[in-house]
């Protein structure tokens, strides 16, 4: 009899929508399944993983925890994912189950699909592809656009054939979700979920589970032994980018561009938040993460920004020998000028 495939959770979710905090909840309380856990960053700084990897579980140990930094999982499947699912299957001690981390800005598509390469498919299948939202970001119509403005301006203006670029990415990871997690509803009163649920429903032909968190906080039980196997209906899960360019022309990110930003130690953590504040409205920065060298202190403060939502906490003390630094990863369309933005977050300090 052929062993049991190891199911495997994929994770995606536009940038800062709190995929990286519910999947901390989750490793806390996982029932004693081992859990391997491998994390995509787009970017040069590993924030994710170092956070997770502070995070004590024993079911998931440091060395449980991979990290893929070479660019967007759905660009490296064949260089990057594949090599790695090989290298964890060939361990002495199995994972239970295999939890995957999207970046904000990859496409699960092609993830999902390489479940379909022969030696994977014998050995894992996917249990289900979890999307998460941020429903205070989607009621402030951060991806709700007035659809019957659009579609006015489309009749004035023939250029206007595409839906915006991050538009089109929420759209595909809701697509190819079998649950989607609305995160963040403790921000919002009931009408205002009422209509982040209907906006989001509205966006997507198929109708995946839908749930409501705060707080990234999920029980293990919802999460893992969905037992779909998604990567037998990926065909019914294409995303705009299969149905746009099936003649097979190759994928890229170019209207995605990010870059790291190192600084010096900060005095006042509060004042330099509130005046980054400035900074991401100003530029339209997406997504900013990292840490920060804060004097005076022991402990290394972690910075998380999603538009004008700054989060910052001291997660752990500075390691003996540790090089100290404030180093920020700064994510935004192709079209910012990152020379224009690094000075700005420069002239902070």
């Amino acid at each position: 009899m052929s062993q049991q495939k190891i199911p495997a959770t994929v994770i995606t979710g536009f940038l800062g929508a709190g995929k990286t905090t519910m999947i901390r909840n989750l490793l806390s309380n996982t029932g004693g399944k081992k859990i391997a856990l491998i994390i995509n960053e787009f970017g040069d700084l590993g924030v994710d993983g170092d956070v997770l990897k502070g995070c004590g579980a024993e079911n998931c140990t440091e060395d449980d925890i991979i990290e893929l930094t070479n660019g967007c999982i759905c660009c490296t499947v064949a260089d990057d994912f594949i090599p790695t699912m090989t290298k964890l299957l060939e361990r002495a001690q199995r994972p239970d189950h295999i939890v995957i981390e999207t970046s904000g800005l990859a496409l699960p598509q092609p993830l999902v699909a390489a479940f379909n390469w022969p030696d994977i498919r014998s050995e894992v299948t996917v249990d289900g592809v979890i999307t998460v939202v941020d429903s205070a970001a989607v009621a402030a119509g951060r991806f709700a656009d007035d659809h019957d403005a659009v579609d006015a301006r489309r009749a004035d203006d023939a250029s206007l054939d595409h839906e915006s670029p991050i538009e089109e990415l929420f759209e595909d990871q809701l697509t190819c979700a079998d649950l989607i997690v609305l995160n963040k509803t403790d921000l919002l009163d009931g009408k205002g979920l009422s209509r982040v649920r209907h906006e989001v429903a509205s966006r997507i032909a198929r109708k995946p589970a839908m749930i409501e968190a705060r707080n990234g906080e999920v029980p293990a039980s919802v999460l893992l032994g969905l037992g779909i196997g998604t990567e037998e209906d990926i065909g019914n899960r294409k995303s705009h980018h299969e149905l746009e360019h099936e003649d097979g022309t190759p994928h890229d990110h170019d209207e995605f561009d990010s870059f790291v930003v190192d600084l010096g130690p900060i005095d006042d953590p509060a004042g330099f938040a509130e005046k980054l504040k400035g900074v991401i409205a100003e530029h339209d920065v997406l997504r900013l993460k990292g840490f920060a060298d804060v004097a005076g202190k022991q402990m290394r403060l972690q910075v998380q920004a999603v538009g004008s939502r700054i989060d910052q906490y001291f997660d752990r003390a500075w390691a003996p020998g540790e090089a100290r630094g404030t180093r920020l990863v700064v994510i935004g369309l192709h079209e910012m000028d990152q020379n224009t933005v690094r000075k700005a977050i420069q002239a902070l300090v």
